[in-house]
């Protein structure tokens, strides 16, 4: 339920409607924007049965959340939240660029494709230490190894970490190299892991899950949340059709869909919707135009030999270039990048 408070509330009367749902053992989630203040009451709101809310100073009305994830819901904060990472915001009119290769090979890979995407004007560096693979046989990544890498290149270029982990266990050990936390497809749903990290404070992108549907996606979204952490980043990265032509089928509509029903920021992952690098550019630029707030795109210096999906990455120069085409899509819908 949200309490949707008066024009005209004085923060007395907030303050007195936040006391009255914790004398009553619930929690409170304040949201103040522009038009209205909002008081998201978090918890069994049976136990406000002996209370009439909408009789007290400053109340306009209370209002259920008919849908399963709370905390992720636009009517929680209607005009959407946003998230810092090290300082750079994912939301609002800001166009968060993400760029890097899919798997951190070395020290010399990460340091070149740091250095093109921060020339291109990316914010922030990817780069998979932990592989998650359909085969086991499969190249599984450098594992911690890879973290120290991915922090030296990022730091040497003033650049945000992003990296995937792939099991709760793993959250102490990447802590301190990252600044965002990846959650993979194949581990939307791994509710563990989804509370570990819901009990940082670190931000976290999580993708959606290859056959989940987007009320799916924002549930796993509420796990997180649920557990405090608010810091949460969606990225759509196309899900699994009967179609053939592309590794994935990229769900624009996800996007206007996810703006309406949730409060969170969504980002595109076109790579892995396309699977090949000759689609990527019209991927990225159809995402832009759809309202998505960012695009994680792989760059390798040298994508031929990249250990992992090198048909889908983009070199450092190819980049660059779609980057101002992305640039100029921003502009034109009242984006900044």
């Amino acid at each position: 339920m949200i309490i949707v408070m008066k024009n005209n509330c004085t923060k007395q009367d907030v303050e007195n409607v936040i006391a009255v749902l914790k004398e009553h053992g619930l929690g409170a989630n304040l949201s103040t924007g522009s038009q209205k203040t909002i008081v998201g009451v978090l918890g069994d709101k049976t136990k406000l049965s002996d209370v009439n809310l909408e009789l007290m100073d400053g109340v306009e009305k209370c209002v259920p959340i008919m849908s399963s994830y709370k905390l992720a819901s636009r009517d929680m904060v209607p005009e959407g939240r946003t998230v810092n990472v090290g300082g750079e915001i994912i939301g609002a009119n800001q166009l968060c660029m993400i760029a890097g290769p899919c798997a951190v090979e070395s020290e010399e890979q990460m340091m070149q494709a740091a250095a093109g995407v921060k020339a291109a004007g990316a914010k922030f560096l990817r780069g998979g230490a932990y592989k998650p693979r359909t085969s086991p046989y499969s190249f599984q990544g450098i594992e911690e190894a890879g973290l120290k890498i991915l922090r030296k290149a990022a730091d040497a270029y003033g650049l945000k970490a992003v990296t995937e982990i792939t099991d709760h266990d793993l959250i102490p050990v990447a802590e301190p190299y990252c600044d965002m936390f990846q959650i993979g497809a194949r581990n939307m749903q791994n509710f563990r892991l989804l509370r570990e990290v819901g009990r940082t404070k670190k931000p976290v992108l999580l993708k959606r899950g290859i056959a989940n549907t987007i009320e799916e996606w924002l549930d796993a979204a509420e796990y997180i949340m649920s557990e405090g952490n608010y810091n949460v980043v969606l990225c759509e990265r196309g899900i699994r059709t009967f179609e053939t032509a592309t590794r994935n089928t990229l769900d624009v509509s996800a996007i206007p869909v996810v703006r309406e029903r949730s409060c969170l920021p969504i980002i595109v992952d076109p790579s892995h919707a396309a699977g090949k690098a000759a689609y990527i550019e019209s991927l990225s630029l159809a995402a832009v135009a759809a309202g998505a707030d960012g695009l994680i795109i792989e760059v390798h210096p040298n994508p031929k030999k990249a250990l992992s999906d090198a048909a889908q990455q983009l070199t450092p120069k190819a980049y660059a270039e779609l980057f101002g085409k992305v640039r100029a899509v921003a502009e034109a819908i009242g984006r900044t990048i």
